[in-house]
């Protein structure tokens, strides 16, 4: 028995995106995606190795599109550049694309934002659907209408806001995925489990071997529970003026980590699983419970992470200072204050930050430096 749920994001007093999630989601949305796409130009955006992989799963939406045209992007992370949103403008262009052409974002979290970006832009907005294919995706990235690209000097620093018309996420797409894209996934889980929902954060613990196997009966209520707990903060805070910066839990380190490695070496979850542990440093300092904090430390462990690079602390507060969440006042972190409760901090001291930095650097996985227990 195929596990499927429908849910919805209702981001606007009269606007909402279904979310499909399940083995049998792409199925599901095959009736609505027909009539959305009837007649229309359809930019179908992804990357090589998926669209060989997983690309005739799509064959049952071709003979509705008036034109069914394959724009394929660079994986991972190199896809998310001005340079490659331009070439994506230029080839819409070139190819009739008109102001109700649709657009299909079909891959992992980088194709999602970059699709999702140009979409947005192109003749002021197409209509778009993102069909993610990675746990990552699934949880997080393609829910919420978050779409963007980088810079060289920082992460998702050129972007917008801008709703997929449907989120469909297949969780029979997964198992294919390296153990390596699970486990980025799962810190995302992860993530928002902690602050929102622990109940999600007890069942991701119970079945965390059975998730990072891939195997389809742990990943599709833990996708549904995450797809669920981050409607839940979105519909709270569609443009990430309150509650929605809770979700950036561990991504103000991880994206100074990622743009210190010039986006390679280590996947961003794995970059953000970093940067939560970070995190607890300083919420440790400001009183979170030492048990909860080592009960998120041995489920971090258990992912069993790549070891993180040499890295310079000046050069990682530099990237920090930069990062698209500061406000002139300075950071904002997104902190646990208790079990499923986190809370933004700001003030917190930049020679706080280098001294932690200097101890978590040396052990990533050890509590606050210890002349400030």
């Amino acid at each position: 028995m195929t596990f499927h749920r429908a849910l919805t994001l209702r981001h606007s007093a009269t606007a909402a995106t279904p979310v499909l999630v399940g083995e049998a989601a792409l199925a599901a949305a095959e009736p609505e995606l027909l009539r959305w796409l009837a007649g229309r130009a359809v930019f179908v955006v992804g990357s090589a190795p998926v669209l060989a992989l997983h690309g005739a799963r799509l064959d049952g939406l071709r003979a509705a599109a008036a034109r069914w045209e394959v724009l394929e992007v660079a994986d991972g992370e190199a896809a998310k550049s001005v340079r490659s949103a331009e070439a994506l403008w230029n080839r819409m262009l070139a190819a009739g694309g008109k102001r109700d052409s649709r657009v299909i974002a079909f891959g992992g979290g980088s194709v999602g934002d970059l699709a999702g970006f140009a979409a947005g832009c192109f003749l002021r907005g197409l209509d778009f659907v993102q069909i993610p294919t990675t746990l990552l995706a699934q949880v997080d990235a393609a829910i919420g209408g978050k779409t963007g690209v980088d810079l060289p000097g920082g992460k998702n620093t050129v972007g917008l806001f801008h709703h997929p018309a449907m989120v469909v996420c297949d969780t029979s797409l997964l198992p294919t995925l390296p153990r390596g894209e699970l486990r980025s996934g799962l810190v995302e889980v992860i993530k928002m489990a902690a602050l929102l929902d622990l109940g999600l954060l007890a069942e991701t613990e119970t079945a965390l071997d059975a998730l990072l196997a891939g195997e389809a009966a742990a990943l599709g209520p833990v996708v549904a529970g995450a797809a669920a707990a981050k409607i839940a903060v979105v519909e709270r805070d569609p443009t990430e003026q309150g509650d929605r910066r809770l979700l950036n839990f561990g991504h103000t380190l991880g994206h100074a980590i990622e743009t210190a490695l010039a986006y390679g070496g280590l996947r961003h979850g794995e970059a953000v699983a970093y940067g939560i542990l970070f995190a607890l440093r300083l919420a440790e300092r400001r009183g979170l419970d030492a048990g909860f904090a080592g009960r998120l430390r041995t489920l971090l462990a258990r992912l069993d992470l790549p070891p993180l690079p040499p890295l310079d602390p000046a050069a990682l507060v530099d990237h920090m200072a930069r990062d698209k969440k500061a406000r002139e006042s300075g950071l904002v972190w997104v902190l646990p204050a208790a079990p499923g409760e986190g809370r933004m901090v700001s003030g917190i001291p930049w020679e706080e930050i280098l001294e932690e930095i200097g101890g978590f650097l040396r052990d990533p996985f050890a509590a606050m430096c210890p002349d400030r227990v």
